[in-house]
């Protein structure tokens, strides 16, 4: 009860914001992996309803974060899309700034892919492989060390006998969390050497990323790492499958444990370097912002995330149809997120 009077009194305040301040647009931020996904529905949006389309804004799932948390009220942003789950400091953030009532929306999978330029060399390669060639950190002869290795071929001679040079997301990324997450701890973790560690310790050699040149921050708009890789054929980069999906004319993805990133390897997990991908809507926002929960509609109609969808025409893996419904459900009824 309590929250629901925090959310109408939020809701308030906007509509007392006053014509200044008024706005026909909804603001979305967010990761850059979902980026594209909400950009189709916006399109879609705009179409059907007459209505001006929402700007949505690549921020970083982090940096989405802090925005979307900022408060409540027409100069704040009403959705943002994340590859990974708000953090429970992110939450708290949220509450302290008056953003009180959310709703958290599962939208469907994705597979983190290491793709290269259809002229670069294939890759099949190990998750310990992969933190060998990229961590700050790794063990040689039983110690660890600053991270020797310059070529793919100086960790395993089958692989090729170019310089390691990967780009990838910051860490204000939720592509690099979950990169950390899924293929650096889990690489680190087949060293006996990584065992022994102390938990602190364990932490920062498994989860940093070296930064003595082989591995390159490249932003958060991953159409500049394309166009990276389309320049330079021996560049790999690291980003959500949609932008590998939409440039397969360009680019391949490499074999990570035996298997490439697919739509089909993704869905039956086969793929082992996949995530789920969020959105999350500010309640107190749906009724002072003009279209908001039309917008929300479309988002989670079978049209735009249901299977055959014209999200998984752009690379997203979706729901069963079973979960899809519920998914939908709580997104419309304006479901309560707690953590």
């Amino acid at each position: 009860m309590m929250t629901r009077i925090l959310a109408l009194a939020a809701a308030a305040t906007i509509g007392l914001a006053g014509a200044a301040e008024a706005r026909d647009q909804i603001k979305i931020v967010g990761s850059s992996t979902v980026f594209p996904y909400t950009q189709a529905v916006a399109e879609r949006f705009a179409r059907a309803t007459k209505r001006p389309a929402p700007v949505v804004e690549s921020t970083g799932t982090g940096g989405g974060m802090k925005v979307f948390c900022q408060g409540v009220g027409t100069s704040h942003a009403d959705i943002t899309g994340a590859s990974r789950a708000m953090k429970k400091a992110e939450f708290e953030l949220c509450k302290k700034n008056g953003v009180t009532s959310i709703t958290e929306v599962l939208l469907g999978y994705d597979g983190l892919s290491m793709a290269v330029s259809s002229k670069g060399k294939d890759l099949n390669i190990s998750k310990k492989q992969l933190f060998q060639a990229l961590a700050a950190e790794v063990p040689v002869k039983g110690k660890i060390v600053a991270n020797p290795y310059k070529k793919w071929s100086d960790i395993d001679p089958k692989l090729p006998a170019t310089e390691i040079r990967v780009y990838g997301p910051p860490p204000t990324s939720g592509t690099r969390d979950a990169w950390v997450e899924l293929v650096m701890e889990e690489g680190c973790e087949a060293f006996p050497e990584a065992k022994k560690l102390s938990k602190d310790d364990k932490k920062r050699v498994c989860q940093r990323m070296r930064t003595d040149g082989p591995f390159i921050e490249a932003g958060e708009n991953d159409n500049l790492i394309v166009q990276r890789l389309n320049s330079d054929p021996n560049a790999y980069g690291i980003f959500g499958y949609s932008f590998l999906y939409e440039n397969l004319d360009k680019l391949k993805g490499i074999k990570v444990e035996g298997v490439a990133p697919s739509t089909e390897t993704i869905a039956d997990s086969s793929y082992k370097v996949s995530r789920p991908l969020f959105f999350y809507i500010k309640n107190a926002h749906r009724k002072a912002i003009p279209g908001l929960n039309e917008f929300i509609k479309e988002y989670v109609s079978k049209a735009s995330m249901g299977k055959g969808g014209y999200l998984s025409e752009r690379g997203l893996i979706p729901l069963d149809a079973k979960k899809q419904k519920a998914v939908s459900e709580g997104a419309l009824n304006g479901k309560q997120h707690m953590m």
